[in-house]
C-alpha cells in the first residue's frame, strides 16, 4: 500500500533530480543502484530506506529534510484532496489551462462551476 509520505518524498526526489538536469541512470550510478530503482522511488512503488535517503541527499546536494519540506502532519494524515506537486508540468493540465483561457469570461465561470459540481466541491462565492 502506497503511503502519502512516500509519494511526497518520491516527488521531491524527481523534482530535485530534474532541476539538476540529472537522469535516473546518472543518479542511480552515483548512489550505486540501477535506474529502475530510482523510478520505483520516484513513483513511490518502493520506499526509500534511511541510509538510501541519505545517499540520495548527498548526490542531489540537499539536506535530508529537503525531501520532507512542504509536508505537514495534517497532509500526511489525510491527503484525499491534495494535488500533485508537479501538476502544472503535466501536459494534460497545460492543455486544459490553455483551452480554458480561450473561452470568454462568462463561459469560464460556468465551466468552473460545472467542474466543481462534478467533483463535489462547494460552489464559489
Amino acid at each position: 500500500m502506497v503511503n502519502s509520505i512516500d509519494i511526497h518524498v518520491g516527488r521531491r526526489l524527481r523534482r530535485r533530480r530534474r532541476l539538476l538536469g540529472m537522469t535516473q541512470q546518472g543518479l542511480g550510478e552515483q548512489v550505486g543502484i540501477r535506474f529502475q530503482q530510482i523510478q520505483k522511488y520516484e513513483c513511490a512503488a518502493n520506499r526509500i530506506s534511511a541510509s538510501r535517503l541519505f545517499d540520495l541527499s548527498e548526490a542531489l546536494h540537499v539536506p535530508v529534510q529537503y525531501f520532507y519540506d512542504g509536508l505537514s502532519s495534517e497532509e500526511a494524515a489525510n491527503d484525499s484532496h491534495a494535488l500533485p506537486a508537479d501538476i502544472l508540468t503535466q501536459g494534460e493540465t497545460m492543455e486544459l489551462v490553455r483551452a480554458y483561457y480561450t473561452l470568454d469570461e462568462s463561459t469560464r465561470r460556468r465551466l468552473l462551476e460545472l467542474a466543481k459540481a462534478m467533483s463535489g466541491s462547494a460552489p464559489a462565492a
